[in-house]
């Protein structure tokens, strides 16, 4: 090889240069580029008595600067930072909503028990009983709307988890296709990198971040393998796996993620792998806070209703009756929900609330494998086994009811779910409430003992004794000390000739006179305290036009700090506070960790720059630097040139 030769070498290496350098400075703003450089080497020397000579230089390849390991970290930090911008602007939605001093809650209940408090104050008003029930649909309009938001939030989660699995499938296709042109390049130049492919595709796989958590491996063709979750195949070579948004096989209203293999056969994903990007912040969202609040809203207006009710049937109204439901539900119960592959569709289980005050926020899931029933709570995965059913956890009773167990059958159940839209009035007479006690004591005037009565509680309107005992005015219940020590129940129906229903019975003061050992559950609680002398008697009444009577009202508006809930150590307030709080803190943990997110994410992206991103004054000088390679190899060939001439002028 000549010096002509050597020159083209030079020229064509520098050429290739100042190529490379002007494609990355034309793409120094495109999304996804990595800086290329030219690797340059040396071609084989000629050896010559005189040693090797050299034979000028060569381009072996065209590099991409470009890191795995950066790229990685790059990646890691992205889908983080979408997961939590997904599952923040999520989470403050519910968060402002539940928390706003106006539309929240915490002021609806506060007025309401603020009108009950008001009618106990003046019972036989009918302005004030009119202002209660005004209060109270109030109450269930602020349990309807906020619930109803949480549903319109709920379907904007299903649309935009079916959005998001649209882009993904589309993202999946498109690494594929890729995969297969990088094939067809690397088949038309081995082991020569197509560059630009490459870049177009680590572009794709770092948009697929931000939609779920993507891990690739490079096979030895050079195509990518793309895998979510725990190693479910997105992309294989150049073959794409789509996923599918569908209803959940026991949740019509709650839309999952399968994946779909290319035989056409499709498995549920578990929500706990995917994570990362938009997709899985909306998952953990929904699951984490939307389920949360929504349960914890409805277990309230659950026992609100149960515990208002049942204090309600205890008194009696301003007709004389005996109160009735206050609030009415709308659901008989919790909601059971059938899988799909259950043997027999409309068979399910009975389940109950047995103890309204021991619910939790919690849905469960009910199956039945191999003799053995198994409850899962799902708000922390723990499970219990039984050999046989009714048994009851957390304030519900589980029964088979009409169910056959076949095995394989599941069921989930939702126990507050719905309790908040379900949520209505019973009542609309302001009449119709109960502020009076039905029962009251009398103290005769002419009793010469201490001895004194208390106005006496109603627990249990429904017992037979009460009703047969006052129900209908009569009997009247007279107590009459015996002795310092004993006394006798009689029916008071004829004053003058009473007819003993239980007696003689052992005194001790304080204590209840109603039930007493032996004798019959009234339904209501009387107390005697001092000391009665012989004789001396008590009478129990129905309390008729006892229209002033505000002992039931007192109580009604008693619930409000009352420990009902939480196993009776919290009142609706403090609970809703604290499913309030919940939701805030982890609205700003979601914030926090973003912020986090984003830092690691511009540290990652930084490093990576400096590695592969294009610095214009860095490709100016390589310009500079080319193109005086490339004059310096065209004066080599020009000297050829004249150095040929010089020798064919000496052959003339």
């Amino acid at each position: 090889m000549g010096i002509l030769s050597v020159g083209i070498t030079g020229l064509n290496a520098a050429q290739a240069g100042i190529l490379t350098t002007s494609h990355n400075i034309a793409n120094a703003s495109t999304p996804g580029y990595n800086r290329q450089q030219i690797l340059q080497t040396t071609n084989p020397p000629m050896f010559t008595g005189a040693g090797y000579l050299g034979q000028g230089t060569r381009v072996e390849t065209i590099r991409r600067m470009f890191s795995d390991q950066l790229n990685d970290q790059v990646l890691a930090a992205q889908t983080g930072a979408s997961e939590m911008d997904s599952y923040l602007s999520q989470i403050n939605q519910i968060s402002n909503l539940m928390g706003d001093s106006n539309a929240g809650l915490s002021p609806a209940m506060s007025d309401f028990f603020k009108a009950v408090q008001e009618m106990a104050a003046n019972p036989a008003s009918i302005p004030a009983r009119q202002a209660m029930l005004s209060a109270s649909q109030s109450l269930v309009a602020r349990f309807q709307s906020i619930d109803q938001r949480m549903g319109d939030v709920r379907a904007g989660v299903n649309s935009q988890i079916t959005s998001e699995v649209t882009s993904i499938n589309s993202y999946a296709k498109q690494i594929a296709e890729i995969n297969q042109r990088i094939i067809d390049a690397q088949a038309a130049g081995p082991n020569q990198p197509p560059n630009d492919l490459l870049d177009q595709r680590d572009l794709l796989v770092a948009d697929l971040n931000k939609e779920i958590r993507a891990t690739t491996i490079t096979q030895n063709d050079g195509t990518y393998s793309v895998f979510i979750g725990n190693g479910q195949p997105l992309v294989v070579g150049t073959i794409p796996f789509n996923l599918k948004a569908i209803a959940a096989t026991d949740d019509p209203e709650r839309t999952v993620v399968a994946i779909e293999s290319p035989a056409g056969g499709i498995v549920n994903m578990p929500e706990s792998l995917l994570t990362g990007g938009t997709l899985g912040g909306l998952i953990a969202f929904r699951s984490d806070a939307l389920d949360v609040a929504q349960n914890a809203l409805g277990r309230i207006a659950l026992t609100l209703a149960t515990n208002f009710n049942d204090q309600h049937h205890l008194g009696m109204d301003l007709t004389g009756a005996l109160g009735g439901d206050y609030f009415a539900m709308g659901s008989t119960g919790p909601t059971v929900k059938s899988g799909v592959s259950n043997a027999v569709p409309g068979q399910q289980p009975s389940v109950t609330i047995s103890n309204v005050g021991a619910l939790t926020t919690s849905d469960y899931r009910l199956s039945y494998n191999g003799g053995t029933y198994t409850l899962q709570r799902l708000s922390d995965n723990t499970t219990q086994s039984f050999a046989t059913l009714p048994q009851t956890v957390d304030g519900l009773t589980f029964d088979a009811g009409s169910w056959v167990p076949v095995s394989g059958d599941s069921f989930l159940i939702q126990p507050t779910r719905g309790a908040s839209a379900s949520l209505a009035l019973a009542i609309t007479d302001p009449r119709a409430i109960a502020a009076a006690a039905p029962i009251r004591t009398v103290t005769p005037l002419t009793n010469t003992g201490t001895g004194s009565i208390d106005p006496g509680t109603v627990i249990d309107t429904t017992n037979a004794a009460f009703t047969t005992s006052l129900g209908a005015l009569t009997p009247p219940i007279l107590i009459r000390f015996d002795s310092t020590s004993t006394y006798t129940l009689y029916d008071n129906t004829n004053p003058s000739a009473p007819v003993a229903l239980e007696g003689p019975l052992a005194y001790s003061a304080g204590s209840d006179v109603f039930p007493t050992p032996g004798a019959l559950d009234y339904g209501y609680r009387i107390k005697i305290s001092g000391a009665p002398a012989a004789g001396d008697a008590f009478n129990v009444e129905w309390n008729s036009s006892g229209f002033s009577d505000n002992r039931n009202g007192v109580a009604l508006g008693g619930l409000q700090t009352k420990d009902t809930m939480e196993g009776g150590t919290a009142t609706y307030l403090s609970v809703y506070s604290a499913v309030v709080a919940q939701i805030g803190t982890k609205a700003h943990e979601a914030e926090i960790t973003g912020q986090a997110q984003q830092s690691l994410l511009s540290q990652a992206q930084n490093a990576r720059d400096q590695l592969s991103g294009v610095n214009l004054d860095e490709e100016a000088a390589n310009l500079l630097r080319y193109q005086q390679a490339y004059q310096a190899a065209a004066k080599t060939m020009d000297i050829a040139g004249k150095l040929f001439d010089e020798l064919l002028a000496l052959g003339r």
